[in-house]
């Protein structure tokens, strides 16, 4: 079945995806996904959260299923699972059901393929859609787990399932839980897998390590930028649909101010479009961003009570810096009136657990760039 063509109200989606059209660039990246997929190689995309991954995800699906209305994609977040049981309950909900029209027939089928559970269709409670659940004991996930994959196999269909946040399941208390995948995904001919990750050492670790079981076994990808000139074009465009304008020298400093990182530019583009007026001047940007800054201070206060003094110093200071390279030297220490070496370090190796601090290739960093710029006005 063909995607449908969504006509959102505000062309700049801070959230989902629609079609191309509101899409901004990343052709050759589309292209090099589709490519890989076609050529039955399976994909490992990194990228930092809010850098446009699921966006692009979703757009390589739109693309496929326009071309191949036949084929079949997923895509399951994994975020919020914490062991393997959950792993195998959202895996179940995102493909079974989706291969099928749910009937008796279908039933009749599940059952036949599930031995370790109970497949159970029932109908969803706000869209009154059939959806399949299954009803199985965690104690046996791992054959719940090689059952749904057995029965995506034995669909015979070209599925492609795209696994966001994969790193995930490194912190799942089973032990061999990659092993465990690996050992089920190489087996099935006709089921591409994305594997796509927001923790770029760990990601890393699990793909380039040769000690590790996804080692080598996929084309790895890391997602960067948008380029300033293609997405200006982009949103002047739909300014200028309208008949209004968008300065040049104002989206310059939004994107020199954010770095290109695409939630963020979104985000400002989509409160400017909101405004309803031709963008010709630098205060307006300043009154967005303003703006967004005070609706998130309740947010950003919580986070910060819940740190210890040195976790919050060091986090100001690299809010400060923008991209600290050594957060442990001396001149950085003694320049932002810190602790000791090992202070910092057990502060900052803290604040990179709790993904309040990032590691980029140009250094530590506030994840959060509203955040970064908030902690420096307060």
């Amino acid at each position: 079945m063909k995607p449908q063509k969504m006509q959102p109200r505000n062309p700049f989606l801070v959230y989902g995806y629609a079609n191309p059209r509101y899409f901004c660039d990343r052709e050759a990246e589309t292209q090099q996904m589709l490519s890989a997929l076609e050529n039955e190689r399976n994909l490992t995309l990194i990228a930092p959260r809010r850098m446009g991954k699921t966006g692009l995800i979703k757009n390589v699906f739109y693309t496929l299923q326009e071309e191949k209305p036949e084929v079949v994609s997923f895509y399951m977040d994994i975020f919020a699972t914490r062991d393997l049981a959950s792993f195998v309950r959202l895996l179940a909900k995102t493909v079974l059901g989706q291969l099928d029209t749910l009937s008796e027939s279908a039933l009749h089928k599940l059952t036949s393929f599930f031995r370790s559970c109970r497949p159970v269709i029932s109908a969803d409670e706000l869209t009154g859609v059939p959806t399949v659940t299954l009803d199985f004991v965690v104690d046996k996930s791992e054959q719940t787990l090689k059952e749904i994959f057995d029965y995506m196999a034995a669909s015979g269909r070209n599925c492609y399932l795209a696994i966001d946040e994969f790193q995930q399941i490194t912190s799942y208390p089973e032990e061999g839980t990659e092993a465990l995948l690996r050992s089920y995904i190489q087996f099935i001919p006709n089921v591409r897998f994305i594997f796509a990750g927001s923790s770029q050492h760990l990601m890393q670790e699990m793909f380039v390590s040769a000690k590790r079981p996804f080692y080598q076994s996929t084309q790895l990808m890391v997602l960067r930028e948008i380029d300033e000139e293609s997405y200006y074009w982009f949103a002047r465009n739909f300014f200028e649909l309208r008949g209004q304008e968008l300065d040049k020298s104002v989206f310059h400093w939004i994107y020199t101010r954010f770095e290109g990182h695409t939630w963020y530019m979104q985000a400002m583009l989509n409160r400017l479009y909101e405004r309803n007026e031709s963008v010709v001047d630098l205060t307006q940007a300043e009154q967005v961003l303003m703006g967004l800054l005070e609706e998130n201070t309740p947010v950003y206060q919580n986070l910060i009570i819940m740190l210890t003094d040195n976790q919050l110093a060091l986090m100001k200071a690299i809010a400060h810096e923008g991209k600290v390279t050594a957060p442990n030297s001396g001149d950085f220490i003694l320049g932002h009136g810190l602790k000791t070496p090992s202070s910092v370090n057990a502060a900052l190796k803290s604040l990179v657990e709790k993904e309040l601090v990032y590691k980029s290739t140009g250094g530590y960093m506030v994840y959060d760039r509203f955040m970064g710029i908030w902690l420096l006005r307060n």
